[in-house]
């Protein structure tokens, strides 16, 4: 799947996330936040501006999200920006429950907030014998790797294979290969590796 896949799932089948920022104690913050709509500039929210949640948004600038329906997750970590009122109409008209909270004449309490650049997962396991997970970027970001490899030194004991709780290690290549897309990210295959060759990605 494309950026603009996990967006359309992340706006239209998820569509409430818990959103974190930093509070004034230092501590983080989070609050549910509706994803009301996404393009090719990135992906957006709104709030009122008399809230903490609106203050915090125009000091930081940066934000980290997670959702999360049927057993799949999105998160996603990134840079934010206000754009006011633009978009606010389509908002609206996209999401009619809106319409109920918020009244034409009082529609004037809120801005709108785009994530525009960032780094994101999906992780599913609907299905727990085969997980799926992958991850994508956001606007100039560049794609962020995470989890386990094999490396040079791999004398194919299969000790590896034996912990995996998906068994998504190809052990018919030596080195061995962990199958990303499938990986739970646990970390039994570095804890047990006898020799020592299996490192940490990122």
């Amino acid at each position: 799947m494309e950026t603009k896949d996990y967006l359309k799932l992340l706006v239209e089948q998820i569509h409430s996330t818990t959103v974190a920022t930093i509070g004034e104690d230092n501590h983080p913050q989070t609050r549910i936040i509706d994803m009301m709509l996404f393009d090719e500039e990135g992906l957006y929210f709104l709030t009122a501006k008399g809230k903490a949640f609106y203050e915090q948004l125009i000091k930081q600038q940066y934000v980290a999200l997670s959702g999360t329906k049927d057993k799949m997750s999105i998160t996603l970590r990134g840079k934010v920006k206000n754009i006011k009122a633009e978009k606010l109409d389509e908002i609206f008209k996209k999401n009619t429950y809106m319409q109920k909270l918020y009244s034409q004449e009082t529609r004037t309490a809120l801005e709108v907030f785009c994530l525009y650049e960032g780094a994101g997962e999906f992780f599913d396991i609907s299905n727990p014998l085969s997980v799926v997970r992958s991850s994508f970027a956001l606007g100039k970001s560049e794609l962020k790797q995470s989890g386990y490899f094999v490396t040079k030194g791999c004398i194919g004991c299969k000790l590896c294979y034996s912990v995996c709780p998906q068994k998504c290690i190809d052990i018919s290549k030596i080195p061995v290969v962990i199958e990303q897309e499938h990986c739970l990210r646990c970390g039994s295959c570095y804890s047990i590796c006898p020799k020592q060759v299996i490192r940490k990605r990122g």
